[in-house]
């Protein structure tokens, strides 16, 4: 009699805590400085504590999540200091990921970024905060993925995931009527295939509304 082995479900568990809640950090669903706990991770993803702790595990260790040595588990409240270093780590490494992208922006990628800049204008219409970040972001992906350099662009979406809660902080602060102008921008320059206007516009993108925040 053959016997099916059985599969250990913690591996596919974990995956799926540490996808959902990187996603929920990501896109602004938590605020700055809110506590976790293991317990209530594992209760609100349907898994036991051990795949839920793993997760918070690997999300800490990429600077979602802060854990103080008595256990305690928060997302991070970014001082002004961390505020800069990071807004200067998405100009260095989303003005080349632009640049690498512009040699592919064929008219199709142009017509997609058009397209999620019109969603952005939806969501600000709804004040839909979380949806708006999430659209925001995706416009920034859809071009770098162009680049064709996805080490570099994982180092960009683990710099978006420590601000996650951070931009949801700065978009109630923006109090925004429509989608950024730089957006604007940085789709006439890869009309025009004009390098140094599309570095200026994802410059002026991606550090302008968080050193808001530091003033």
């Amino acid at each position: 009699m053959l016997l099916t082995p059985r599969t250990d479900p913690s591996p596919s568990a974990h995956d799926r805590v540490y996808r959902g809640l990187r996603s929920r950090i990501m896109h602004g669903e938590i605020a700055p400085g809110q506590a976790l706990t293991i317990r209530g991770v594992g209760e609100e993803f349907g898994v036991s504590m051990t795949p839920a702790r793993e997760a918070v595990r690997r999300l800490s260790a990429e600077g979602a999540l802060s854990m103080s040595s008595s256990g305690r588990v928060s997302t991070p409240e970014l001082s002004p200091e961390r505020m800069e270093e990071l807004a200067a780590l998405r100009a260095l490494l989303e003005v080349e990921l632009a640049s690498r992208a512009l040699p592919r922006a064929h008219i199709a990628l142009i017509d997609r970024l058009q397209s999620i800049n019109a969603r952005i204008n939806e969501e600000i219409a709804r004040q839909d905060a979380v949806a708006y970040i999430r659209r925001n972001l995706e416009f920034h992906r859809t071009l770098y993925l162009r680049a064709q350099a996805p080490a570099m662009l994982a180092m960009a979406e683990t710099v978006w995931l420590q601000l996650g809660p951070t931009m949801r902080a700065l978009y109630g602060r923006l109090h925004r009527k429509s989608a950024p102008q730089h957006h604007r921008t940085i789709i006439a320059a890869l009309k025009a295939g004009d390098e140094p206007a599309l570095r200026l516009a994802v410059r002026s993108d991606v550090t302008q509304g968080l050193r808001m925040l530091v003033r």
